[in-house]
């Protein structure tokens, strides 16, 4: 008889998991409100890049970069509203890019919590990309709006060529970085790879995007927040239909 004792979740690595991503939150609402701020300020349109107004890092709810949008608007300078609006963006897509590099790379894989911390901080800046470009690109105010206000620009072109972007990162990210942590932290542990796609999943697709947009943004535009339900589904249908057809994961090098 098979008393093969099976697999658990392990719940100090989610646990630390969690922790890292919360805190990592934090640092990237505060950094994408002041370079919001700091931009402003080097274009001459703050007395200072510390203006901004605080809010909740959790929720990531009351954080304002203290711009005056419609006062720029109002004074025809349009293209400046734009870059203000949009460098953000511009920041997250930078860190998206350097950290994927890094994580595809040996030399990170071989120190795994710097490994993990750098991980959580990638999904963090991607899913302020997926709010803004998938969920907000048609929100006035939001980072997408006030460049294609700014420039001219269809929110629809945003639209498109952001969703478009957006979803070959996230395939490259989950079929190349994702698999790495896993083999880091959980090689031989099922349950605890599932954490890892859960947990990535529901903050990529619903923490920061799906949830936020449906719950406080007003108007039609909160109907694009459902879109990122469905690509939690999918993300986790497709794993579960692919689920056993892999090798096992490998150890790192």
């Amino acid at each position: 008889m098979n008393s093969r004792k099976q697999p658990v979740p392990n719940l100090g690595y989610t646990a630390i998991s969690i922790a890292t991503f919360l805190a990592l939150q934090s640092l990237i609402v505060v950094v994408h409100e002041f370079t919001h701020s700091t931009m402003a300020w080097t274009l001459g349109d703050m007395k200072t890049p510390l203006g901004i107004v605080w809010g909740n890092p959790l929720t990531m709810t009351g954080w304002d970069e203290g711009v005056e949008y419609e006062h720029l608007f109002a004074q025809g300078r349009s293209i400046q509203a734009a870059i203000i609006g949009f460098c953000p963006l511009v920041m997250h897509s930078i860190v998206v890019t350097i950290g994927i590099l890094l994580l595809r790379g040996q030399w990170l894989y071989q120190k795994r919590w710097g490994f993990n911390a750098v991980y959580w901080l990638v999904v963090g800046n991607l899913m302020e990309l997926i709010a803004y470009f998938w969920m907000r690109s048609f929100s006035g105010h939001g980072d997408v709006g006030l460049f294609c206000r700014g420039t001219g620009v269809s929110p629809w072109w945003a639209f498109i060529i952001g969703s478009t972007l957006l979803a070959w990162v996230i395939l490259l990210f989950y079929r190349t970085v994702l698999p790495r942590l896993q083999a880091l932290f959980a090689p031989d542990n099922p349950p605890t790879q599932w954490a890892i796609l859960i947990l990535t999943s529901f903050i990529l697709f619903l923490w920061g995007s799906g949830i936020r947009v449906m719950v406080y943004v007003t108007g039609p535009q909160w109907m694009f927040g459902i879109l990122g339900v469905l690509a939690f589904l999918l993300t986790v249908a497709c794993f579960i239909r692919n689920a056993g057809r892999h090798d096992p994961l490998p150890m790192p090098p």
